[in-house]
C-alpha cells in the first residue's frame, strides 16, 4: 500500500468506515454505482468475486473512483486471487473466512485485509497474523451479545467491523457494543437495484453513522466533564 492509499484507509477508518458490497453486480452498471455511493459519502467499495466477471467490475471501479476511495474485492479465497487483485491496483483484500495464507499474501502484496472471523480462536489467528480488520460475520445471527463476549479477548487497537444482516436500524446496537465499522449487502445494492436507489440508502447510512458518532462523542463529552 502506497503512501495515498494508506492516507485514504486512515481516512475512511476515521471518518467512514462503511463497506458497501456490491455482490452480483455486472461491470456494465458498476460505475454508475460507484459514483453514486462516493456521493454519498462511502469510502469503501467491495466488489466480491463470486460476482459476474468481478475482474472487470474491480478495474472500472479502479480506473473511475476517486483518490480517496478504496476498491477492493470480497469472499478472497486464495492466494492467486490475492496477486490478481494487488495488480489491479485495488486496496482491499476482503475475506468471508480466516487462512493465513491469505492474509500474509496480502501483506506482501501492500493489500489492507479485512478478515472474515466467527469464532474467538480465528478472531485471534487473524489478529496476531497482521489483519488490518476484522470482520465478525454472519453478524446478525451472532448477535451483540456475542460480539461483547468475544471483544474481551481482542486486540483493543484492532478494529472490528459488523457484516452480515446489519441494517441502518441495527446500527446503534452494533456502535454501543464498540464495533469500529460496518459492512452492507443486499440492505445497500442488489443486482439491477437502480443507482438513484443506491445512493439514497448509501445517504442514509452514512448519516446514521454520523449521527451515532456525535452521539458518542457527547456522551464522551459529558462523561469528562462529570469527572472534572
Amino acid at each position: 500500500m502506497n503512501a495515498q492509499q494508506k492516507a485514504a484507509l486512515e481516512s475512511a477508518m476515521r471518518d467512514c468506515p462503511l463497506v458497501a458490497i456490491l455482490r452480483g453486480i455486472s461491470p456494465e452498471e458498476v460505475e454508475a454505482v460507484g459514483d453514486a455511493l462516493v456521493d454519498a459519502g462511502f469510502k469503501m467499495i467491495e466488489v466480491p468475486l463470486n460476482s459476474p466477471r468481478p475482474w472487470q467490475s474491480l478495474e472500472r471501479l479502479v480506473a473511475r473512483m476517486p483518490d480517496d476511495v478504496l476498491v477492493g474485492a470480497g469472499t478472497v479465497l486464495d492466494t492467486a486471487n490475492v496477486e490478481r487483485l494487488a495488480s489491479l491496483g485495488a486496496s482491499l483484500l476482503i475475506t468471508p473466512n480466516t487462512d493465513t495464507d491469505v492474509i500474509a499474501a496480502g501483506e506482501a502484496q501492500g493489500l489492507a485485509s479485512f478478515i472474515g472471523c466467527m469464532t474467538p480462536s480465528e478472531a485471534l489467528v487473524a489478529a496476531r497474523s497482521g489483519a488490518t480488520a476484522l470482520k465478525l460475520f454472519p453478524a446478525a445471527r451472532l448477535g451483540v451479545g456475542y460480539f461483547n463476549d468475544v471483544s474481551t479477548i481482542l486486540p483493543p487497537e484492532l478494529p472490528v467491523f459488523a457484516v452480515g444482516g446489519v441494517n441502518r436500524d441495527t446500527m446503534a446496537d452494533w456502535h454501543a457494543a464498540g464495533v469500529r465499522g460496518f459492512g452492507f449487502g443486499s440492505n445497500l445494492y442488489k443486482p439491477g437495484r437502480h443507482p438513484e436507489e443506491v445512493g439514497t440508502m448509501a445517504k442514509a447510512l452514512v448519516a446514521e453513522w454520523q449521527r451515532l458518532e456525535m452521539l458518542a462523542a457527547e456522551i464522551d463529552r459529558s462523561e469528562r466533564e462529570e469527572d472534572a
